[in-house]
């Protein structure tokens, strides 16, 4: 199928590093690999980060022009133009879709999102209207792919038809990873002689971006709870940069210099090798969905300690592939902390369960799957409706 493909929150061509950029770009390349033709329909940014009604109002008016824009090409172009189905990742309150339910109704073809989510209790409040542009996109979708049993169980009153509901697991291309771990030594030489780290201590590894709100709670936590161990034996590597990073040093800071080490933003493909040569990934994900960085972590054989919040669970194995802590609770997270830097034959049997994991239950293989299920699913319902 021909498929137009639309991430209201951040465009796959974005220039920013982020998770929403990463799933963007793998569900880009599922599609692509279950054997559809995909174009970008618009890099349209929809996002409004405080609430501002007025902003609300002008991302909707120049979405309506995007829309028609569209619209008017594909029905004055050629058949071989026109997509045959409209897929959307990634709307919510504050990022609706307003570009693929009026295009799919002036065209008459189907409509799926991935990662739509539906919070009832910003009714009213300073993001109504994306909300309500949230519910009419999520009412009118022929199939909807949620990555959280959180996220499915929201959806279901406000869906047209149960059917309409499709469960996927996070995903990844795992070969890069597990080839990365093959060649850890290596990896784990250049890190340590670029930035100044032992090769001889364990390695503690978090990737985030610097920003204000649940990465820098994040980050805050992080130091909180570090700073709790004496005389650590392991050394911290940061991988990431943004617009708080004075914040975050700061958060870091009583760790020691001496064991804090700043690696600033690095692409996709770099961070593999940070995976592969590091001893374990630490990140409390405060209000992280699943996280793609813990599922990049166990397709690199790097087991984790991280805060068990919403999604979370879905990508770490409590006690086989690392070990989650109670939300905002600093003393356990540095007990675990400890806990798997001492014990060398633990830490590394969680390493080789993660790694299998990931291959067995979060691969491309099972994604495409998935998504051609769905698609399939969809444009027969849409048939139906046609009738």
């Amino acid at each position: 199928m021909r498929i137009a493909f639309y991430a209201p929150m951040k465009a796959p061509t974005h220039p920013s590093p982020s998770g929403d950029r990463r799933v963007a770009q793998l569900l880009w390349r599922a599609l692509e690999a279950g054997g559809h033709e995909v174009t970008l329909a618009s890099d349209f940014r929809a996002y409004d980060g405080a609430g501002d009604g007025d902003v609300q109002q002008a991302l909707a008016r120049r979405g309506a022009d995007i829309a028609a824009a569209l619209i008017a090409e594909w029905q004055a172009g050629s058949g071989a133009a026109r997509p045959d189905l409209w897929f959307s990742y990634h709307l919510y309150h504050k990022a609706p879709d307003w570009l693929g339910p009026p295009v799919c109704a002036a065209l008459d073809i189907p409509y799926v999102a991935a990662e739509a989510s539906y919070a009832r209790k910003q009714t009213g409040r300073a993001y109504a209207a994306g909300l309500e542009a949230s519910l009419h996109a999520i009412a009118r979708a022929d199939a909807i792919l949620s990555f959280t049993p959180e996220d499915q169980e929201a959806l279901q009153p406000v869906v047209k038809s149960p059917a309409c509901l499709h469960r996927m697991a996070p995903f990844l291309d795992a070969a890069p990873y597990r080839a990365a771990y093959s060649d850890r030594q290596r990896h784990r030489a250049v890190l340590a002689q670029r930035h100044g780290l032992d090769i001889n201590r364990p390695w503690l590894l978090s990737v985030a971006m610097m920003r204000p709100g649940d990465k820098l709670a994040s980050y805050r936590l992080l130091g909180r709870a570090l700073n709790l161990i004496a005389d650590p034996p392991w050394q911290l590597l940061v991988a990431g940069d943004g617009e708080a990073r004075v914040h975050v040093e700061e958060a870091l800071r009583p760790i020691g210099d001496e064991y804090v080490f700043f690696a600033g933003k690095q692409d996709a493909e770099d961070l593999i090798a940070f995976y592969a040569a590091s001893d374990l990934l630490v990140w409390p994900a405060v209000n992280e969905a699943f996280g793609m960085v813990l599922l990049e972590a166990a397709a690199a054989g790097l087991p984790v300690v991280a805060g068990n919040w919403r999604g979370v669970s879905e990508i770490v194995a409590s006690g086989e592939t690392g070990i989650l802590i109670g939300p905002w609770d600093d003393v356990d997270f540095a007990e675990a902390v400890v806990e798997l830097t001492r014990d060398n034959k633990r830490r590394i049997a969680m390493a080789e369960a993660a790694a299998a994991r990931a291959e067995s239950e979060h691969s491309m293989t099972a994604a495409v799957t998935v998504l051609n299920r769905a698609l399939e699913a969809a444009c027969a319902l849409r048939r139906q409706a046609r009738q």
